[in-house]
């Protein structure tokens, strides 16, 4: 499960076995979790994040969205 970013309280990061899928990635704080797909960025799902949460979240793979997406290339690549 590597771990890609933290920013805040939040760990960005996408499991390892997961390479049959679009790029996406995962956004846990606590025992709430939330997966976005990268490309076009949006919601994939959601547990217990509220709506205003989810939309700061969407802000941050948006911005981070380059990052994230080159994590993803670079692991699933080797």
């Amino acid at each position: 499960m590597p771990a890609v970013l933290r920013l805040g309280p939040y760990r960005f990061f996408f499991f390892s076995n997961e390479n049959g899928e679009p790029p996406h990635i995962h956004i846990q704080r606590e025992r709430m979790l939330a997966k976005f797909w990268l490309q076009p960025v949006s919601l994939a799902s959601s547990t217990r994040f509220p709506p205003r949460e989810l939309r700061e979240l969407e802000q941050l793979v948006n911005e981070n969205r380059t990052t994230l997406l080159e994590s993803w290339n670079e692991y699933f690549s080797s």
